[in-house]
């Protein structure tokens, strides 16, 4: 019950921690997932929201706080930390289109796009000198697969007829299946799926349409091109993090490393590292690198203001739909992401595979490790190795 009170604790200090950053780190000029010219960034009803959504994150947080980790000392049901979850990131979302609402409502009812000259900004150089993506940082990533993999296969005739479960933050001794190729190779074949997956995310995100500022096109051209190229560094470091904890993961696994607290917190030191990592350069470098500092002549504003594109934008500011639009991948506007243009037929191909892959897995058609991988279902046999 302790376990689960602590563990109710650190999501709600999780979950608000990171419903302050959200318009902490956001571009100036998108308060809330709104578009506002430079001048208005500042403005009272901006403030105003700032103060009164932080305000309110902040006590519900220390609400939560309160109400999560006793209900789970007075139940006693591992279900509370999910429920806890669930109703305060939903509590959360409410506040946060709330404020959406209101500055909204006060850009609409001040005019604040009257009289402004509009532009929407392209770096053409981005095709024609792209930033090209690290690929030698892919190598001990691999590497750590082809090492999981050996491992893999060379304790494969001593492993047991039953394994532990993958669950959580570690592995279960306590609750075990049946050794198959799935449950025995989950952590390599999500290695695997992430070595190769992300550079092809990261690959496209470099193709993806940029968020430039039409004010200042020098400065922000270079400041993206800064992000980017930090980003898909950060990403494919990520991957090695990643991988590596999931070898850490397959060592206990297979019963070579006992699972235990200090193991357990040193399987997840990668990760936790490399978490830190995307917080400091989303604190340095800010979304499409908003918060570099300029060179010298990059102030120099051009006379225009970025375009008012509001009306693509839906639920807050998290969904992107321009048919008119040819991109098929944008920049969010909140959490330093990008979202799919559900104006392009590509998009809802894209949406279309994904659903296909749910179904097949809902159909047992494919196997989804509870590491968080993706493999095919060989068959659900005990594997013995031979």
């Amino acid at each position: 019950m302790i376990m689960i009170a602590l563990a109710c604790l650190s999501l709600v200090a999780l979950l608000t921690a990171a419903a302050w950053a959200v318009p902490v780190l956001s571009r100036p000029t998108l308060p809330f997932g709104v578009r506002v010219p430079d001048d208005r960034v500042s403005d009272p009803a901006v403030i105003a929201q700032r103060r009164r959504y932080t305000r309110s994150v902040l006590v519900l947080g220390a609400l939560a706080a309160v109400l999560s980790p006793s209900a789970a000392v007075l139940l006693g049901a591992p279900h509370v930390l999910q429920i806890s979850g669930v109703v305060l990131g939903a509590a959360q979302i409410v506040l946060f289109s709330i404020a959406h609402r209101a500055v909204s409502a006060a850009k609409r009812d001040g005019g604040w796009y009257a009289g402004v000259r509009q532009a929407a900004l392209a770096d053409t150089a981005l095709r024609t000198d792209p930033v090209r993506l690290p690929w030698p940082l892919l190598i001990p990533s691999v590497l750590l697969v082809l090492l999981t993999a050996a491992t893999g296969l060379w304790r494969l005739d001593a492993l047991p007829a039953t394994l532990p479960t993958l669950r959580g933050a570690g592995v279960d001794p306590a609750v075990r299946v049946a050794t198959t190729f799935a449950t025995a190779f989950a952590p390599v074949l999500s290695q695997a799926a992430l070595t190769l997956l992300t550079p092809l995310m990261a690959a496209a995100l470099l193709r993806a349409r940029p968020e430039l500022d039409a004010a200042r096109p020098a400065g922000s051209a270079r400041r993206y091109r800064v992000y980017l190229s930090g980003l898909t560094r950060l990403l494919l470091i990520g991957v090695v993090c990643a991988d590596l904890t999931l070898l850490l993961l397959a060592l206990q696994l297979w019963e070579i490393v006992p699972s235990t607290v200090l193991v357990t917190a040193l399987t997840w030191l990668p990760m936790t590292i490399a978490g830190g990592a995307f917080l400091f350069f989303g604190i340095r470098v800010g979304e499409a690198g908003h918060r570099l500092p300029p060179e010298p002549g990059e102030e120099q504003e051009s006379g225009f203001v970025q375009r008012d594109d509001d009306r693509y934008w839906r639920l807050a500011g998290t969904v992107y739909v321009n048919r008119m639009d040819p991109a098929i991948l944008v920049h969010a506007r909140l959490g330093g992401r990008w979202t799919l243009n559900l104006g392009n037929p590509a998009a809802w191909a894209v949406l279309a595979g994904v659903a296909v892959l749910a179904l097949l897995a809902l159909l047992d058609v494919i196997d989804v490790p509870t590491t968080g991988g993706l493999s095919l279902s060989v068959a659900d046999v005990p594997f013995d190795g031979r």
